[in-house]
């Protein structure tokens, strides 16, 4: 019967694979997927913020044209991080993806500058076009920190599957493509997202004093005016001494 020797001959070829598989073998392949597609999220986000940018800052320039240094510094490091051109091989190099993440925080940076200009302007505080793009900015930051947080999770379990026992014996063998992913790490200037929602600024202090503490009393004076006299005469009067 030729179709059961047919069906018989792929018997080993199936027995092979499924000893493959069980081995390993597709793992690593698996976990580089999910590598670069937690990577194609990081810059969808990424892309996210730099479309909202240019709206955000013609809505403040309307209100703070004064604030021109914050202005110019938050376009050019759009600018700058525009130009870095990333793609999948941008995960497995290192200059390239330090290239990348260094142009991103430095907009993150200029971004919460930005931000803090609305405490100076109270039209510019209230207007809802404003409102509304701090709104999607500071949604947007909370997703690429998600982000970030899900591509380094995927890139420590891809990392380890690379270096360890049998992923690594496949590494060196079916494998010889597979890099080691590279991971976003927390800079000074990075561990957290810009902060575009703000406290109250405290209340101005008085006489030195912070509010609801007593200040020093301020030195009572009389003023005496002589009738007819082009001059007037001050008088400093002593605080009373305080009783201890």
């Amino acid at each position: 019967m030729p179709s059961l020797k047919s069906a018989l001959r792929l018997v080993p070829a199936l027995a092979i694979e499924m000893a493959l598989s069980a081995c390993g073998i597709n793992t690593i392949p698996t976990k580089d997927e999910q590598v670069k597609a937690a990577w194609g999220e990081v810059q969808n986000q990424y892309q996210r913020r730099s479309d909202l940018i240019p709206n955000l800052v013609n809505t403040v320039q309307g209100y703070a044209n004064q604030e021109r240094d914050v202005l110019v510094a938050v376009t050019q490091a759009r600018a700058s991080a525009t130009q870095v051109k990333v793609d999948a091989s941008t995960i497995t190099d290192p200059a390239s993806f330090q290239r990348f993440q260094q142009a991103q925080d430095q907009l993150s940076g200029v971004l919460g500058r930005l931000m803090m200009i609305q405490e100076r302007y109270p039209d510019l505080k209230s207007n809802q076009n404003f409102l509304a793009l701090q709104s999607q900015l500071e949604g947007t930051e909370n997703r690429i920190s998600i982000a970030r947080r899900d591509y380094n999770e995927a890139a420590r379990s891809y990392n380890t599957e690379i270096r360890t026992f049998p992923g690594a014996l496949w590494a060196g063998t079916v494998h010889r493509w597979a890099k080691p992913a590279q991971m976003f790490t927390a800079t000074a200037t990075a561990q957290t997202a810009p902060t575009v929602t703000f406290d109250r600024p405290a209340a101005p202090t008085v006489n030195g004093a912070s509010p609801g503490v007593a200040g020093p009393m301020p030195t009572p004076t009389t003023t005496t005016t002589v009738p007819g006299a082009t001059t007037t005469t001050t008088t400093t009067v002593p605080a009373p001494a305080t009783v201890q």
